[in-house]
């Protein structure tokens, strides 16, 4: 792979029944998923590592694709990292142009880095020390002699002065002119310039909130409940929702902490908050030549703690005339700054569609992928061909809406904790989902870590179909099969929203997940046939296992005489897993391969037959196994002695496969007491402590808050469960914990 020369095209690949073999040996080698089964290698050497991209064979880029022939940028440097950061430097290496990787001194292994020309260490791990130290990121721009920068998303990719200083060193910024994100990337001047171009508008405080007593004055004034939140943010940190006045003194702390530590500007406002509505978007392509077209819209309305889960495009709720209207809306107020890249205008749109101005990002959007695929449009192509000076090259008639694409950002948190408390780990096994129409963007590999230090995605998962059913088949199974160990992730949750009623009429709203789950999120939850389903195909995994080691055991001691134990029938009694405190649920399991054929199993659960046929190779992490004639796609999670975990729908269930006699002993086990945890503040996950308000001896009463901690960026304020005098504080402001320590204990 050494002696390959720059963008060496090796061959047509047809991925056949050993695609999973393939992707396990290309994994080592920072393979990028593809978008179709027929993917072209393409391999290319960059400083002292090789780069091995799935390239799709038939590109989605058909709108407007790129142009050898026209003149471009050398070389760029990407201010960013992660998935981003390895999405930009892909379009760049397709249009010719050498990329440079910033990184801090823990990403210094990371994929963008491994992908890019150069790289250049700009800090240590906290964001304020590296990713947003605009003098060090200058500095690198000026060592490498790149001769623009693209910043991704967050960051500095809304920070004017970031812009105006590449500026100033006859850099280009990839990305409006600094004007332009000084006029609509601050919130508060934003919706004045809005109001007066004629943009629908929500109502809401014309002005900086300076203090916690004016945030409850201007909320008051407006009429609970109300929005709080960040000037200068996005992604959903510094904001909080406001019921009450206390609501909104805790939810404007709490929103201009998070502000300060992710953005570096603690700017916040207020305004009225549209209760149950959906959230819409609309993508706008801008150039220097007064030319501006709106891509259509994403839907964006599925969301917890203010963040996307799952997008599409387009809107199911939006007819053609109301698209026409906010996308010419969206264009004006692009036009009404002189505005010059890529950006999008967010939208709340109450239920009889009725559609007022949210805010306007000045960046590419995480969510932009499924625009790309229904209009065929690069916008990472179109930023950098805009910032060198070059003219959009078609009109508005002439954007399609080709089709429909879902967007599933998968994180490494645990939806069981309130939609998604984050997790940290090493992703010790990792193989991403292809096949047509699936398209991964991604900035990690198997092997990587999920830190602290930075937001916990993993992947943005998107599918395309022809039709909505077909992008959300497709990203049905290809959550079905996305593989992933190590770290606790959300993909339980998105498998079950796809599949949900409402979701897949299209009947959703920024409430979808508390009212779809008021009880928090709890697993797929299965009907009967369904728990047999599972049973069933644990207990044939457990039994072919059982099988091999005994037909492995006879051979290796060249018995004359034994059992064949493919023609034995075994009985397990099997416990079903449920939730604490809940009675066992135990069953009577019957089993035995059909005329001697391990890829046919015979299964009786309670007396009732499944039948599960199929290759069952216990050393593969996805299965695709025919149970009851149906096709049912599984993953082996874990396996040990008398148990077994399997995902189906996305959901860990850990079934335990037990002779009558071990689950005779097993009644006579003592239950390990429980912790008493109105007596102890425990951290939710790791994070760094940022504020302790007790000290021991103190009277603190229910609901009082004890603990502020930072994880990923996101403040977590942490209360008493009971009303108690204060036995221990085990932590100081500072300290970094792992997720479970006891932080405070109570008398």
């Amino acid at each position: 792979m050494n002696d390959l020369s720059q963008n060496l095209r090796i061959i047509l690949i047809r991925l056949d029944s050993r695609a999973n073999l393939l992707m396990r040996l290309l994994q080592p080698l920072r393979l990028v998923s593809g978008y179709n089964n027929s993917l072209r290698l393409i391999a290319s050497t960059s400083k002292d590592t090789n780069y091995v991209d799935l390239r799709e064979a038939r590109s989605i880029y058909t709108t407007e694709p790129i142009d050898p022939s026209e003149k471009r940028f050398d070389k760029i440097l990407i201010a960013n990292r992660g998935e981003i950061a390895c999405r930009i430097i892909k379009t760049a290496r397709a249009m010719g142009i050498k990329t440079v990787a910033v990184h801090s001194d823990v990403d210094s292994n990371s994929l963008h880095v491994k992908m890019a020309d150069e790289a250049v260490c700009v800090g240590t791990a906290r964001t304020a020390d590296s990713y947003l130290r605009m003098d060090r990121i200058v500095d690198a721009v000026r060592q490498t002699g790149a001769q623009a920068v693209h910043p991704g998303y967050g960051f500095l990719s809304e920070n004017t002065h970031f812009a105006a200083e590449l500026e100033k060193d006859g850099v280009v910024f990839i990305g409006p002119n600094s004007k332009a994100i000084l006029d609509l990337g601050d919130k508060i001047h934003s919706k004045k310039i809005a109001a007066k171009a004629g943009v629908n508008m929500i109502p809401g405080f014309d002005g900086e909130i300076t203090d916690e007593d004016h945030c409850v004055k201007v909320s008051n004034d407006i009429g609970y409940p109300v929005m709080i939140k960040a000037s200068a943010g996005g992604g959903g940190k510094g904001m909080r929702v406001a019921w009450n006045d206390k609501e909104a003194r805790e939810g404007y702390r709490l929103s201009k902490q998070e502000a300060a530590s992710s953005f570096a500007d603690d700017r916040m406002l207020v305004e009225k908050f549209i209760d149950n509505p959906r959230h819409i978007e609309v993508q706008v392509l801008c150039d220097k030549h007064g030319n501006g077209l709106y891509l259509n819209e994403r839907e964006c309305s599925i969301q917890r703690r203010n963040q996307k889960v799952i997008e599409e495009a387009p809107s199911s709720f939006v007819p053609p005339e109301m698209r026409r209207k906010m996308g010419e809306q969206t264009v004006q107020l692009a036009n009404a700054v002189g505005y010059d890249s890529a950006g999008t205008v967010e939208w709340l749109v109450d239920s009889k569609r009725n559609f007022y101005f949210l805010e306007m990002n000045t960046r590419l959007q995480v969510e932009h992928p499924i625009t790309e695929c229904i209009t065929g449009i690069d916008l990472v192509q179109q930023m950098i061909r805009v910032a060198y000076g070059h003219k959009l090259k078609i009109s508005q008639d002439q954007v399609p809406i080709n089709g429909w694409a879902f967007e599933s950002r998968v994180y490494a948190e645990d939806p069981y904790k309130g939609f998604g408390l984050p997790s940290v780990g090493r992703l010790h096994r990792y193989v991403e989902p292809y096949g047509e129409g699936v398209r991964c963007d991604s900035g990690i590999r198997e092997g990587s870590e999920i830190s602290i230090y930075y937001d916990p995605l993993i992947c943005k998962l998107v599918t395309h179909g022809k039709n909505r059913k077909e992008a959300l088949d497709r990203m049905r199974d290809a959550l079905d099969t996305y593989v992933i160990r190590g770290v606790t992730n959300n993909i339980s949750l998105l498998r079950d929203i796809v599949e949900e009623k409402r979701f897949r009429e299209g009947d959703i709203s920024t409430k979808y997940l508390p009212q779809t789950y008021p009880d928090g999120f709890q697993g797929a939850q299965l009907n009967e046939q369904e728990k047999d389903l599972v049973i069933a195909i644990a207990s044939a995994l457990h039994t072919r296992k059982i099988a091999r080691a005994k037909q492995f055991t006879n051979q290796t001691r060249q018995r004359s005489t034994h059992v064949d134990p493919y023609s034995s029938k075994y009985k397990y009694v099997v416990e079903w897993p449920t939730h604490e405190g809940a009675p066992k649920k135990m069953h009577q399991v019957e089993i035995y391969f059909d005329q001697g054929d391990e890829s046919k199993v015979k299964v009786k659960v309670d007396g009732r037959a499944v039948k599960v046929g199929g290759k069952m190779n216990l050393a593969q992490s996805s299965l695709t196994l025919d149970v009851n004639g149906e096709q049912i796609t599984t993953q082996i999670v874990s396996k040990r002695a008398g148990e077994i975990t399997i995902l189906f729908k996305g959901t860990p269930f850990k079934i335990k496969v037990m002779p009558e006699q071990a689950s005779d002993y097993l009644k006579h086990m003592k239950e390990r007491p429980k912790l008493d945890l109105s007596t102890v503040v425990m951290s939710p996950m790791p994070g760094a402590i940022k504020n302790v308000s007790v000290k021991v001896g103190d009277m603190v009463s229910e609901g009082q808050e004890l603990i502020v901690m930072e994880a990923m960026k996101m403040q977590n304020s942490l209360h008493a469960g009971k009303t108690g005098k204060v036995k221990a504080v085990n932590v100081k402001v500072g300290d970094t914990v792992d997720e479970a320590v006891v932080l405070v204990e109570l008398e």
